[in-house]
């Protein structure tokens, strides 16, 4: 990953003064391959299937079929738990098993994640018989290096126990807005204070990965000074948002400690005035993360069903958009109150309309591609 020696303000200053100009990514044509034969060039429905992630139901794997089908076919790259997957009797061992049988229905590596935080957003809770969690508020307040390395230990460990090899956090929004109904009442941020979030998400992300689970940094480029929630409904930080929200996700990248992130679905003028979902934005993914602040690794969205996108996109335009925006994973959790959900067949089939229609390319996917096989390459 590249290091960037110059400064947030100046990668700003240069972004916000771009010429529109977008300089190829690299990307490497060696892939270390994940159960690929050497030089074999992977289908349409491998890229596309490496690029979804979906919910799944119940808490066994033979109650979903259609999950079945497509990590046989190595046409689906990851699965999403929530607490409706827990069993509330043998809770360990059950979820266990439903992660091991996920991992063996395909030849490919399965990212298998979670949303566990900690405090309210806490999926693996004391009452099935898991670690007690804190919030990330809580550890902020408290800023000690060994009580967060602790507590990131402990949770890295109930990860690799029970084979859940993605956390999609730690949350490195800023507590810049204390009335925030999504971030800071529910004490999900560590701080207002940038430099103490990437010291304290650092730490979680240096745990989490010395046990093989991939860290997911959210939610770029910032959620904290938002006034309303993205699972309802738009939320626009234009006037709200700084660029020292910034700074977590330019601290970690330089140094070396960020494998991969997800877009937030908020507006901001500030960064694109085509006032776009973040998620849905290539000035945002591509121009600013990857090109001006270095960030090679892997970005999954936050959840498409969420009402931000749903609401005023439909699953063909926010696909479109989204993959040319320049994320690799989109999420699909099936857990959104009120929100379609897609089967994995009909997601697969709006690329392939994409992909005739040419609205999005071949070598769009291919590079997604070969991000999300070498991130899983070191997991595995």
């Amino acid at each position: 990953m590249r290091i960037l020696s110059f400064t947030l303000s100046a990668v700003l200053l240069l972004f916000l003064n771009c010429s529109g100009a977008h300089p190829e990514n690299e990307t490497t044509n060696e892939i270390d391959k994940v159960n690929l034969e050497e030089n074999k060039k992977p289908s349409i429905e491998e890229m596309v299937g490496q690029m979804v992630m979906v919910g799944v139901d119940a808490t066994t794997l033979k109650q979903n079929p259609s999950v079945i089908k497509y990590l046989k076919a190595n046409t689906l790259g990851g699965v999403i738990l929530y607490e409706k997957n827990i069993s509330k009797v043998n809770s360990k061992e059950l979820l266990k098993s439903f992660c091991t049988d996920i991992q063996k229905q395909s030849s490919n590596y399965i990212f298998i994640g979670i949303d566990q935080e900690g405090g309210l957003v806490n999926r693996l809770k004391t009452k099935y018989g898991f670690p007690a969690s804190v919030t990330a508020t809580f550890l902020g307040d408290k800023n000690n290096p060994d009580t967060t390395t602790f507590y990131a230990s402990r949770m890295a460990n109930t990860f690799a126990d029970l084979g859940i090899n993605v956390n999609f956090a730690p949350c490195v929004d800023l507590c810049s807005n204390p009335n925030n109904p999504i971030i800071a009442k529910p004490k999900r941020c560590f701080s207002d204070n940038p430099e103490l979030v990437a010291e304290h998400a650092g730490i979680f992300n240096t745990e989490l990965i010395k046990k093989g689970i991939l860290p997911v940094l959210k939610h770029f480029p910032g959620h904290g000074s938002s006034r309303g929630d993205t699972h309802l409904d738009m939320a626009d930080v234009t006037q709200t948002w700084n660029k020292n929200e910034l700074i977590p996700y330019q601290k970690l990248i330089e140094e070396n400690n960020v494998p991969a992130i997800m877009s937030a679905h908020i507006i901001n003028a500030n960064l694109d005035s085509d006032t776009i979902p973040s998620t849905l934005s290539k000035s945002i993914l591509t121009d600013l993360l990857r090109t001006k602040m270095g960030f090679n690794g892997v970005v999954f969205s936050d959840d498409m069903q969420m009402k931000a996108i749903s609401k005023y996109y439909g699953l063909e335009k926010a696909i479109e958009m989204a993959v040319n925006a320049g994320i690799d994973v989109l999420m699909f959790s099936g857990n959104i109150p009120g929100a379609d959900a897609p089967t994995i067949e009909k997601v697969h089939n709006t690329f392939n309309k994409l992909l005739k229609e040419s609205k999005i390319t071949e070598e769009r996917l291919y590079e997604s591609f070969v991000r999300i096989n070498e991130l899983k390459r070191t997991l595995n």
